[in-house]
């Protein structure tokens, strides 16, 4: 099956690209008699090549993400995600891989042309949605520097990237150059999906919380530590925003709340 993916190179394929002077050793095939005999010069047509485009979706789904106040986890809406871009690629004639990162375990897959490979990446990919939460208090799985790194290793140049996470551990100083080197030979998409909450501290008053084996307070009467709240989180956001920016990588802002087609029609909306 031809993918809907033109191709850099030029040669024998479906769409028809140029005319051009021939050269020998060009297919005589390919000589187009019209310009030929116009011109007293030999021409020959050039046309592109069509290939199927390695699609790779890196989905964190750490303990970090099992938290939602409204609508659904953050892992649950970053499952949905990478699910429906695995359908639309696969609907695009592209091969679909991925690498689902989960508390203490990750799978790589291979991009592969067809529909049981899509299903094989579902399959993985609610397995590990379904571990969570973790509470064993280990985190022996790939923290975002493991991912950035095995992405490096399996990934192949001309694939498109999506890393869909909440990037709680993302750092500039350890991470950019990873995201760099990526997209010298790919095209990486970021997704980070973030809960209301994430946001904004939750309303004045004394909360409690525990991972299952320590418990801590937060008291949000507090102004300062309301505005100390909210500063994580912008700090962290307004980080990845400035190295996007540096590395020209798109960055898809989305919330728990948010639907996903809605939040895919501005990437895809216009092609499809």
């Amino acid at each position: 099956m031809a993918g809907q993916q033109s191709s850099a190179r030029r040669g024998r394929g479906l769409d028809f690209d140029e005319v051009r002077k021939y050269y020998p050793g060009d297919d005589v095939r390919a000589i187009d008699w019209r310009v030929t005999a116009r011109t007293g010069d030999a021409h020959t047509k050039l046309f592109k090549e069509e290939r199927e485009r390695p699609v790779l979706i890196a989905v964190d789904q750490r303990n970090s993400l099992f938290f939602g106040s409204q609508t659904c986890m953050k892992s649950v809406w970053a499952a949905e995600f990478a699910a429906t871009i695995a359908w639309a690629g696969l609907e695009n004639g592209d091969r679909i891989g991925g690498l689902i990162t989960g508390q203490t375990a990750h799978c790589e897959l291979r991009p592969k042309s067809s529909r049981s490979s899509v299903l094989h990446f579902l399959q993985n990919l609610l397995r590990i949605n379904q571990a969570l939460p973790d509470q064993s208090g280990e985190s022996s799985g790939l923290d975002f520097t493991g991912q950035l790194l095995a992405l490096r290793r399996i990934t192949r140049p001309g694939t498109h990237i999506f890393i869909v996470s909440d990037f709680s551990d993302y750092t500039s100083s350890r991470h950019l150059a990873h995201l760099s080197y990526l997209a010298r030979h790919n095209r990486i998409t970021l997704c980070m999906v973030s809960d209301p909450i994430d946001k904004v501290a939750p309303p004045p008053g004394y909360y409690q919380f525990t991972d299952g084996n320590q418990t801590a307070g937060l008291d949000t009467d507090s102004a300062p530590v309301r505005t100390a709240y909210a500063q994580v989180f912008n700090d962290r956001l307004n980080s990845l925003r400035a190295d996007c920016l540096k590395t020209a990588i798109p960055l898809i802002e989305a919330n728990t709340t948010d639907a996903v087609m809605d939040v895919l029609h501005p990437l895809f909306g216009a092609r499809r």
